[in-house]
């Protein structure tokens, strides 16, 4: 049977059903053909829990049919011990026919480990299919792996004229609730949310998913001098928090103080951010943290609502010299999708 990326559309169907659930892990999902036949079917559901291949051999009525079967597998099969076995390795050991694979896996810990498992026991391997499709899903993932830091997700408000905010710092409301409400699911989907000095002083933001249901981002905020009050919601320890500063190394409960150097640079930040497995930020503001990330060339996204009011003064929009990718239309709201690179 000639491969059919109908199979492959529905395993990175299945992949996305874990969005916001598996990080620092990626999206997989895993779709057993026998005779042109789903007969199942398995996604990676939970961190630390079974990946997708497992999950889609348990889910197989008749396990005879395993090695007259194909195997489509939007991201190669892992071939090292992590909190759960290889599933190359039970791959061959269920002695299936075909393994078609979407998307090669660029961790060094896998890196074509699992492709030669699978050869080396005769299996045969098709790769390759629906790769760009299934690399834009898991874009955080290899983001982490091969750029060494976290995908980075630049978002602001701004009003028809231009601002993010009232010469005051108040900025409510500038987007409608759908748009809220957006912001709320792109929380939960995402490993982390930072805002700067000044948005966590005149907004006191809570940084949690409210209107959606999801987990909370691991929240950050930059304090370089620690002169915010400690009553802001930032500080009330109910959410994983870190706050990047020049004076203090301290870790409290759901609080992490993290010293920087003085001459720091944002690099500096997503370094230490990878190097706890941070795979994903949505940078929230405010205008001056958000021009930063875009002067140093560190940004892979940008979205961007436009209300539909005017300040007429107030704190400018940061600015971006490329054009829209994307433009929806959001009850009234525009938004527009920006990405960096191709």
């Amino acid at each position: 049977m000639k491969e059919n990326s109908r199979f492959m559309l529905r395993a990175l169907e299945l992949a996305e059903l874990g969005r916001g659930k598996v990080s620092p892990n990626p999206m997989v999902g895993c779709v057993i053909v026998h005779k042109d036949k789903i007969i199942g079917e398995g996604y990676h559901q939970q961190y630390g829990g079974p990946h997708a291949e497992p999950n889609a051999i348990n889910s197989v009525d008749k396990p005879e049919l395993l090695k007259e079967s194909t195997v489509y597998v939007s991201l190669e099969p892992c071939a090292h011990f992590g909190k759960t076995p290889p599933c190359a390795n039970l791959l061959v050991e269920k002695k299936v026919k075909k393994v078609v694979i979407a998307a090669f896996d660029s961790n060094p810990l896998v890196g074509g480990k699992g492709i030669k498992t699978l050869e080396d026991a005769g299996i045969e391997v098709v790769t390759g299919m629906l790769e760009k499709e299934a690399r834009a899903q898991n874009k955080r993932f290899f983001t982490a792996i091969e750029k060494q830091r976290p995908y980075i997700i630049l978002k602001w408000a701004q009003t028809l004229d231009g601002f993010i905010a009232r010469k005051d710092y108040d900025s409510k409301w500038i987007s409608n609730a759908y748009s809220r409400q957006l912001v709320h699911k792109w929380r939960a989907e995402e490993d982390a949310i930072m805002v700067g000095t000044k948005t966590a002083h005149f907004d006191n933001p809570k940084l949690n998913v409210r209107d959606w249901t999801g987990k909370d981002p691991l929240r950050i905020v930059l304090d370089k001098q620690l002169t915010l009050d400690k009553s802001l919601a930032l500080f009330d320890q109910s959410i994983p928090t870190i706050c990047y500063n020049l004076l203090l190394d301290e870790e409290k409960e759901n609080l992490n103080y993290v010293k920087l150097q003085p001459d720091f640079t944002i690099k500096d930040i997503l370094s230490d951010l990878h190097q706890r497995k941070v795979q994903s930020i949505i940078i929230e503001g405010g205008s001056h943290l958000l021009q930063k990330f875009i002067q140093s060339e560190l940004w892979d996204e940008a979205r961007v609502f436009t209300g539909q009011s005017q300040f007429e003064t107030g704190i400018p929009a940061p600015k971006i010299s490329l054009p829209p990718r994307e433009i929806e239309d959001i009850m009234g709201d525009r938004l527009e999708i920006y990405r960096s690179g191709n």
